[in-house]
This record gives C-alpha cells, sequence and structure tokens, in this order.
C-alpha cells in the first residue's frame, strides 16, 4: 500500500526506528535493499570489522588523562599479535609470565573488588564505554568501604584469563569488562563478566555477565549499579555463576563523577549489601 493512503505511516515507521538499533521495516527495491540501506551496511560491517581487528592503544583510545588519573598499565596474554589471537584463542585465556611479574608489583592482593579491562573482539567498545563506566564502579565501591585493587589493561584477552587473574590476585570479586563481538547493529558493546573467587577450573558456568553496555543498550550508570550491587551479592552468597541469580535493587547512590581522586587498595569495610528486596 503506497505511503499517500496512510498519511501516518512514515511518522509510525520512524517512531518505532527510534527504539531499536535492528533496521527494521527498511523498504526494497524489488527484491534487494535500496541503496542507502545497502551503504548502511556495508558502513556497519567495515565498523565490526575495525574493532575487531584494531589494535589497543591506551593513550589513543582511553586518553592521556584517564590513563594517567587511573595510573593503568598494560600487559598482555600469551597471544603476542593479533592475528594469533583470534586464531588461537587458548592463548588470550593465560597471562604471560611477564604480566604476572607486573600485576603482582603493581595491585594489591586479596582485594574486595578487582576490575581488569580487556581488548577482546571489540577496542571500539573499550574506547567508548570504559572511561564512563570505571568511575561509576569506584565511586559506588567506595560508598561501600570495600577494599579496591589496581585496574589494568589487558590486551588479547578472553574471558578464561580470569582464571589465571583470579588465583594470581585471590579478590572475592573480579570484574572483567571486555569489548563484546561486535554485530551489524553497534560495535560500541561492552560486557562485564564477573566471579566470585576465579580460579583453575572455572568455566562459564561459574560466570555472571551484564552484558549490552552501550548507548542504545544498558547505560553507564545501571551497568555500574548492577556491577556492584552483584558483588556484593556475591560477597554475601559466597559464590557466582548460574546458581546465583542477580536481583533487582534500588540504585546504591547517585553515581555521578566524584571529584576527589580515586584511590586503591583502601581499607577493608564490610562488604554486605542491604538485605534482600
Amino acid at each position: 500500500m503506497k505511503d499517500s493512503l496512510l498519511p501516518g505511516w512514515p511518522d509510525f515507521i520512524a517512531r518505532i526506528r527510534a527504539r531499536t538499533p535492528a533496521r527494521v521495516l527498511v523498504d526494497r527495491a524489488g527484491a534487494a535493499y535500496r541503496t542507502p540501506t545497502q551503504l548502511e551496511l556495508r558502513q556497519a560491517h567495515a565498523s565490526a570489522r575495525d574493532a575487531v581487528r584494531t589494535e589497543l592503544d591506551l593513550q589513543r583510545d582511553l586518553g592521556p588523562e584517564f590513563v594517567e588519573r587511573w595510573h593503568l598499565f598494560e600487559v598482555s596474554t600469551l597471544a603476542n599479535s593479533k592475528d594469533e589471537y583470534l586464531l588461537r584463542p587458548g592463548l588470550g585465556r593465560r597471562l604471560h609470565e611477564s604480566a604476572r611479574q607486573q600485576i603482582l608489583a603493581h595491585c594489591p592482593a586479596e582485594t574486595d573488588l578487582q576490575v581488569v579491562i580487556g581488548d577482546g573482539l571489540s577496542v571500539t567498545a573499550v574506547a567508548a564505554q570504559v572511561p564512563e563506566l570505571l568511575p561509576r564502579v569506584f565511586h559506588a565501591a567506595q560508598a561501600l568501604h570495600w577494599k579496591l585493587g589496581q585496574p589494568f589493561v589487558l590486551r588479547h584477552c578472553r574471558v578464561g584469563v580470569m582464571n589465571d587473574l583470579g588465583e594470581l590476585l585471590r579478590p572475592q570479586v573480579l570484574v572483567l569488562l571486555i569489548g563484546e563481538r561486535p554485530g551489524l547493529a553497534t560495535a560500541e558493546s561492552l560486557s562485564a563478566y564477573m566471579g566470585y573467587r576465579p580460579k583453575s577450573g572455572d568455566h562459564d558456568a561459574s560466570r555472571n555477565l551484564i552484558s549490552n553496555i552501550h548507548a542504545c543498550g544498558v547505560s553507564a550508570d545501571a551497568a555500574a549499579t548492577r556491577i556492584v550491587n552483584l558483588a556484593a551479592l556475591m560477597m554475601r552468597k559466597r559464590m557466582s555463576g548460574v546458581n546465583l541469580k542477580e536481583q533487582y535493587l534500588p540504585p546504591i547512590l547517585n553515581l555521578a563523577e566524584p571529584q576527589q581522586k580515586p584511590h586503591h587498595g583502601g581499607y577493608k569495610g564490610k562488604t554486605e549489601d542491604t538485605e534482600e528486596r
């Protein structure tokens, strides 16, 4: 039916498309997409490829002020290059020996919360989300008087490396902020994988996941609240994974950017959250 017969149709379509990044109700020319849709798809595919193939650069992707403020340093897994990382996933699940030494030299052990930033399969996601998310997570955790680990960046990172990190630093809760595999809707989606005292032999069923952290998905404020609430629940229940269900709790506090400088390895206070509701 032609648009002229349905005057409100274009506005209705625009309102539907505004609610989702998915390409819904796109028009066609014969059996093919129209040229603008084809070009959008090619651009999205190119962005996804760039997100996967690009090597992380701290100064470029996170900014010199952010790197200096959080005292970020960079280590690597056993994968020596992006090609090796993509072709041999197992190498991205183990820490390089030099990485172990650097982490032990810079990070306090046995903290309540340890945050690690991994490039994963989307450097674009790390650059877009981490500068907004990391300060909010630390601000909320500091308000609960948790002992916080020194955050750092892990290059050529797979989720399974949480086992090595857990055994090395022995935190109560480890949070891995890692770039998700990009799709044609967005290349800027970040995931937060979380584990209670991760160790050798743990697998995906031992971890919890908060995914789709990006502008059109889970916001930085919502993600920080969920991360800290779930971490508190892990500490209280002393478990993580499929046996621990994320619970909705009200926002812990105002997660606006804190004015004071972050501190790491602070005193260890109570780790219990409010009672379950």
